[in-house]
């Protein structure tokens, strides 16, 4: 092979690196490999770019999709040829559900030695499928200003079309031939010509998080739709748009109508007006007399799928009321219920539509949301009535005394599975600045610690992870990052050894114990202090509700990571859940609670 492919391959890679710096790229996550070289040359050596070394691709892949959901800007993840690339699939597919932005490079032989069987190669191209937004298959790099220029150019279009929205992954794949340096390369060699290298041809591309919007005529159209339905509501799911949490709770109050916050909406916490914001569905939409009567004759929806499987029946429960769906990117609506979908920025069109409202004269239907409002109270009541009596621990009442325990400017990720419903049923929330950030592209139970660690290695207040024990041992390669980068980071590990949400499934009572244990409840019986002390965390099991209070305040002000172990049962788990919710329907009769 040409020496000459040594200084294409890194003046290609710097160009390319600087370029990404330039359109705001600011983390690099680099996988060691020896065919990725030249690329991880030129991140570490970029002075705007910081670089973090990661062993495990996919929780490299997942610790860059963390960091990039706190941010809201891209990252970018590097990794050699072969099975390396396959690794990040998963954080691929949940960053495209998710619509988090990333920038996924995967080094490659060059054409003459793929399906040959050089060792190490597998076919990458189109490696991630329809999972990826954009894909490029690189030209291998020679010695050519006219390539250079290409790939400025196309480090610019990937930051733009990775970060605009609907936002996502994109992948580039480049190959490069040995030798992957320059022969005469060492530690002295100076990079900064490479890095200015096409820089005056191919200007930054600054990109900007746009969405189609709406002409103002359809504004008119909806808003005169809206004065004249009065029983509607507003419903949020899981959505990473910023601004939406002021756009959603305007519109409503101007719209006279309810607007349910799903806990990832980015609306249960924070300064906004909560006087008609509802988080408390979950436990009262179980109601059959109440489903009916707050049936709504039209339903407003913005972000992904709701996490609450109650509000989901109740929209699709009611298929006559007319469904509008305000979303930036392909349709989500899984129930198919929307009867106009708006292809459009839900901010942006929220705003408008309150002050195409507001403008109009004020309707009497203040009935309709004082009668959710009413719901709400004695719901939310109930429920803390109930957690406060109950003395074992009680998965429910550990994410909302994980919640209440944390500072403003905190952000807490939560798992998938039980975590997140529960969080969902019995955090209420209020008006701290608290961040609630969660998978629920794929709704994976991996990941998830690296995502958690990913998110506080560059967040400005603390990190807690809320997360079950078969979820905290898929990710235990993750918690290297913590002692590696000096992290910190609190885990509370819900241990009830075993999939607690299968216990809520028919399964559960169809199947003999046996049976049940084996194919779904997977006891899995790890010894969480053994793995702290593998990763060097700070471990606690608390033995009562004060111990934990305790330990959660101790970790909040500690360098490092912190993993609290809580146990509970799974079959008294069920039991516990059942009966706040029977308390919740029994108190909306105005009857006394029941005993478990």
């Amino acid at each position: 092979m040409s020496a000459e492919s040594g200084f294409a391959n890194l003046a290609l890679s710097c160009a390319f690196v600087d370029e990404l710096a330039g359109n705001g790229l600011r983390h690099a996550i680099i996988c060691p490999g020896s065919r990725s070289t030249p690329l991880a040359v030129a991140f570490a050596n970029h002075q705007q770019i910081r670089t973090w070394v990661l062993i495990d691709e996919r929780s490299a892949a997942f610790f860059a999709l963390g960091m990039a959901r706190q941010l809201r800007d891209p990252v970018a993840i590097l990794c050699t040829s072969g099975t390396a690339a396959a690794n990040f699939l998963p954080a691929v597919i949940e960053a495209r559900l998710s619509r988090i932005p990333l920038i996924i490079l995967t080094a490659d032989r060059p054409p003459e030695l793929r399906d040959w069987g050089a060792a190490q190669t597998i076919d990458q191209i189109n490696l991630y499928g329809s999972h990826a937004k954009w894909f490029v298959d690189m030209p291998v790099p020679v010695d050519d200003p006219s390539l250079r220029r290409h790939a400025r150019a196309t480090a610019a279009r990937a930051m733009l079309t990775s970060a605009i929205a609907p936002a996502g992954p994109v992948h580039l794949n480049v190959p490069f031939r040995e030798p992957l340096l320059p022969v005469t390369m060492n530690a002295d060699t100076r990079l900064g010509d490479l890095y200015a290298g096409g820089r005056d041809i191919v200007p930054p591309l600054p990109y900007a998080r746009v969405a189609p919007r709406l002409p103002d005529e359809t504004i008119a159209a909806i808003a005169t739709i809206v004065f004249s339905t009065p029983r509607g509501i507003v419903v949020c799911g899981p959505d990473e748009t910023e601004g939406l949490a002021q756009a959603a709770i305007s519109f409503g109050r101007a719209a006279g109508y309810p607007v349910l916050a799903d806990p990832l909406s980015g609306l249960r916490f924070g300064p906004n007006d909560r006087s008609e914001l509802i988080s408390a569905y979950d436990s009262f939409l179980r109601d059959r007399a109440i489903v009916d009567r707050l049936r709504p004759d039209l339903v407003i929806r913005v972000g992904a799928q709701p996490t609450s499987k109650p509000l989901q029946q109740f929209l699709a429960s009611h298929p006559a009321s007319r469904h509008l769906v305000i979303d930036a990117g392909s349709p989500r609506d899984p129930s198919h219920l929307a009867t106009v979908y708006l292809l459009a920025d839900p901010v942006d069109t929220l705003n408008r539509l309150q002050a195409a409202v507001s403008c109009r004269q004020q309707r009497d239907d203040a009935l309709w949301v004082t009668d959710w409002l009413a719901v709400e109270e004695i719901a939310s009541k109930s429920i803390a009535t109930s957690l406060g009596s109950i003395e074992e621990f009680f998965e429910g009442r550990i994410a909302s005394t994980l919640v209440d325990s944390l500072p403003v400017g905190a952000t807490v990720v939560v798992g998938n599975s039980m975590p997140i419903r529960d969080v969902d049923t019995f955090v209420r929330g209020d008006q701290r600045d608290i961040r609630l950030l969660g998978a629920r592209g794929a709704s994976g139970i991996d990941g998830v610690v690296s995502s958690a660690l990913g998110a506080a290695a560059v967040a400005a207040g603390p990190v807690a992870l809320l997360i079950g024990d078969l979820s905290f041992y898929h990710d235990m390669n993750g918690l290297l990052a913590a002692s590696r980068f000096g992290i910190a980071l609190t885990v509370v590990v819900i241990n009830n050894n075993g999939g607690g949400i299968f216990s809520f499934l028919p399964q559960a009572e169809q199947l003999d114990t046996g049976t049940f244990e084996t194919l779904f409840g997977t006891p899995i019986g790890i010894n969480i202090s053994a793995v702290a002390e593998l990763y060097g965390a700070t471990y606690a099991r608390p033995i009562d509700w004060s111990a934990f209070e305790r330990e959660l305040s101790h970790a909040a002000t500690r360098r490092g990571l912190t993993i609290i172990d809580v146990t509970t049962n799974r079959a008294r788990n069920v039991t516990l859940h059942r009966k706040v919710t029977a308390n919740v329907v029994l108190a909306l009769l105005g009857l006394a609670a029941v005993d478990a």
